[in-house]
């Protein structure tokens, strides 16, 4: 049996805690396979559970800059567009716009429909005439153009919730409303059961889809479950006549009347009735974080604009409380109109009509936000067979839950999931005021237009190297990642830029880069530089039988003697790529990995057998990159052992001095030239710098950042997963 396999899955008793949209689908998915034993809970009414799912919009844009969520979003539309409810679709395929009221928008929605593209989207820039056509509400005098995506839409998220359910209990699942989960049992490191307040319900594996009372059930289970609920507002005009007369895009006007529904029984949007208007697409103004949707002769408005609003989920009541407290569901808080006061304005700017309108009615619902706002997805080492299906919206519900039911049945899903995997995190990443404060920052920037090298501002500085003094008195211009802070070029080396004859660089490409990185990278092919290597996951595996476990984990050979260094892949069950590793034998049962994330370490410890040890020596340890032609000429003169290329051959290791600091020295290099990595422990990481910095000077040694680091890794051919 291989390492960490539980065994068969026929029979599993699977429990989900959570009966919106997630876990409706979910359960039709684990159905669909199979696993027929599924029980779904929920503390509120099966026909509106209270949670994010009885109050979304059910907006449904499926271009993301993440391929993964671009790929749910397209399942998502996939599967609700062949649901039915007497008569009603769950999706309505009436397209959608994002709106350029900037140059700065104008270019990024340049960028999405490049992604659309990559990802299988359809869609079109389109010019202002056209954006006026497809919603003539608009003043198309302040729009520079926009983003038509045809097959985006609107999710009926409660309908769609009723139709896989109900498809569900015809291959044998059950749902079990107003039962609240007081409980989760475990055994020898296993989940057992759910407890409730009526009754204990036995479980090989249960699955967290709570929404934003996600936290509560991980502290229940002992699993900690990184997410902040944030309240958004959502408000509904009054009747507005334009929206009975406006014309179909691209057609003369017709007549019609409408009604102001709830988002499940708007009957507006249902294309194809004599008599009615086109429905109009959904809406995206994010130059002003805005969103709109057709409620019959209303229209529904969502703000991101306003100021950050979390919620405890601790305090959140249950569906019974928040009833006798006058609220429709407990997801629902009330309408802040302070906050929405300037959205209203932005509203009337983009489309006239709205002026001396009012809002009839609004509200704050609570959602989930991560601190990277991916969802969290996977199951617990903590707790065996407690699995999360958390922070995932509608757009994504139904891709999220074929994706987790492919990971529970067959043991791995058919997407590549590995930035929603709740093991993504640091330690670090996990404290509740880095959650609350990366969570909220989620929130103000969900419609800002990004950078992919963008840092976000706090907290910052959290993590740094033994060497950050040192960085900071050369004017090292510092990126965030993984909580570290990493220089990415030094101002020191300013005088060096100078005189380079570069290609020249838009705005967009400008940003997060300067000239001083093609002169350090310069200074690399031609003398020699140090690099920060410090954030790079360094992991120590030890003990009895470690050769013959790692050898099962990854794909290359590892059997060779004390002192060889391997790069290799880190493999699933099938023998799927999960990461890449580069490891270095130091002793017959003691190994040093260079890894990626700590989804990583996870793996290891999960299958690791007895009597093998797996360590993350990250934060205890540092590690300078010295990289270029004269990098012998550096090192050499400092250590008492050959660094020839005779003596210390390329993909070697050794545990050697330099100067005063002992240090394993792997030779190893990322950047095309020739060098090693040299690691010792942070407490004389300063004295390794110092040491190399010091007798470098005659050899002209710069320091150098992150973005000469990727110019010569891309010039090597090194992906870029590869040491990043």
């Amino acid at each position: 049996m291989p390492y960490g396999d539980p065994g068969g899955h026929e029979g599993q008793r699977v429990v989900v805690i959570g009966a919106g949209i997630v876990g409706c689908c979910l359960a039709e998915e684990l159905t669909a396979r199979g696993w027929t034993d599924v029980t779904v809970l929920d503390q509120g009414p099966l026909s509106a559970p209270g949670g994010s799912t009885s109050h979304a919009p059910g907006l449904v844009f499926q271009t993301n800059p993440s391929r993964t969520l671009t790929a749910f979003a397209r399942h998502t539309v996939e599967t609700f567009s062949a649901l039915e409810v007497d008569g009603l679709s769950c999706f309505h395929r009436v397209g959608g716009l994002e709106l350029a009221t900037t140059p700065e928008r104008w270019a990024d929605l340049h960028r999405r429909a490049g992604l659309a593209t990559s990802w299988g989207v359809r869609g079109e820039l389109v010019d202002a005439a056209r954006c006026k056509e497809l919603w003539p509400l608009i003043d198309e005098s302040v729009v520079l153009g926009g983003f038509h995506t045809p097959d985006d839409g609107v999710a009926r998220a409660l309908l769609a919730s009723r139709a896989l359910r109900e498809r569900a209990e015809r291959r044998g699942a059950r749902f079990l409303g107003r039962h609240t989960v007081t409980g989760i049992a475990r055994e020898a490191g296993r989940v057992s059961a759910v407890v409730t307040d009526r009754g204990t319900f036995p479980a090989d594996h249960v699955v967290s889809a709570a929404g934003f009372w996600g936290p509560v059930i991980g502290r229940m289970a002992g699993v900690h479950v990184p997410l902040l609920p944030l309240a958004h507002q959502y408000a509904k005009t009054g009747p507005i006549p334009a929206l009975t007369t406006a014309p179909t895009p691209g057609t003369a006007p017709t007549s019609g009347t409408g009604t102001d529904t709830s988002p499940d029984t708007d009957t507006r949007i249902a294309p194809g009735t004599p008599g009615t208007p086109a429905p109009l697409p959904i809406l995206r103004f994010q130059d002003r974080d805005l969103y709109f949707r057709e409620h019959g002769d209303r229209l529904g408005i969502g703000s991101y604009a306003h100021r950050p609003l979390p919620v405890d989920p601790f305090t959140v009541p249950g569906y019974d409380e928040a009833r006798r407290d006058g609220r429709a569901m407990p997801s629902s808080y009330p309408f802040t109109e302070e906050d929405w006061e300037p959205s209203w304005r932005d509203c009337q700017w983009l489309m006239p009509v709205l002026t001396g309108r009012r809002i009839e009615e609004g509200f704050n619902g609570v959602f989930s936000f991560t601190p990277d706002g991916m969802p969290l997805l996977g199951e617990s080492r903590a707790l065996r067979g407690f699995w999360l299906a958390e922070a995932v919206w509608v757009t994504h519900s139904a891709g999220v839950a074929k994706a987790v039911a492919e990971w529970m049945v067959d043991g791995r899903p058919s997407l590549d999931v590995h930035a929603c995997d709740l093991t993504r995190f640091d330690d670090a990443q996990r404290s509740p005021a880095y959650v609350h404060d990366r969570g909220a920052q989620q929130f103000v920037e969900v419609y800002d237009v990004l950078h992919p090298l963008q840092p976000l501002e706090q907290p910052r500085p959290l993590r740094v190297s033994p060497f950050h003094t040192r960085q900071r008195e050369l004017g090292a211009y510092f990126l965030e990642g993984i909580g570290w802070e990493r220089p990415h070029w030094y101002e020191a080396n300013a005088p060096l830029a100078e005189g380079l004859d570069l290609p020249a660089r838009d705005a967009w490409s400008a940003r997060y880069w300067s000239p001083i990185a093609a002169a350090e990278a310069r200074a690399t092919r031609e003398r020699v530089a140090l690099y920060d290597m410090t954030p790079l996951r360094r992991l120590e595996v030890t003990g009895p039988g470690v050769l013959a476990f790692l050898q099962w984990m990854t794909s290359n050979n590892l059997a060779k003697k004390p002192g060889a260094v391997t790069y290799t892949l880190l493999l699933d069950e099938a023998g799927g790529i999960c990461s890449d590793l580069t490891v270095a034998r130091l002793g017959d049962d003691r190994f040093q990995i260079g890894a990626n994330s700590p989804a990583d370490l996870d793996r290891l410890l999960r299958h690791a057998p007895a009597g093998v040890q797996v360590r993350d020596i990250t934060s205890g340890t540092c590690c300078v990159g010295v990289w270029g032609p004269l990098a012998r000429d550096l090192v050499q003169p400092l250590t008492p052992d050959d660094f020839s290329h005779e003596g210390f051959g390329y993909f070697r290791a050794q545990e050697t001095y330099v100067g005063h600091v002992p240090v394993t020295a792997l030779r190893l290099s990322y950047v095309g030239e020739l060098g090693w990595e040299l690691y010792t422990t942070a407490d004389l990481g300063l004295r390794l710098w110092d040491t190399l910095w010091e007798a470098g000077q005659r050899l002209g040694v710069v320091a150098a950042g992150r973005s000469a680091f990727n110019s010569l890794r891309l010039e090597k051919g090194y992906a870029p997963g590869a040491r990043t």
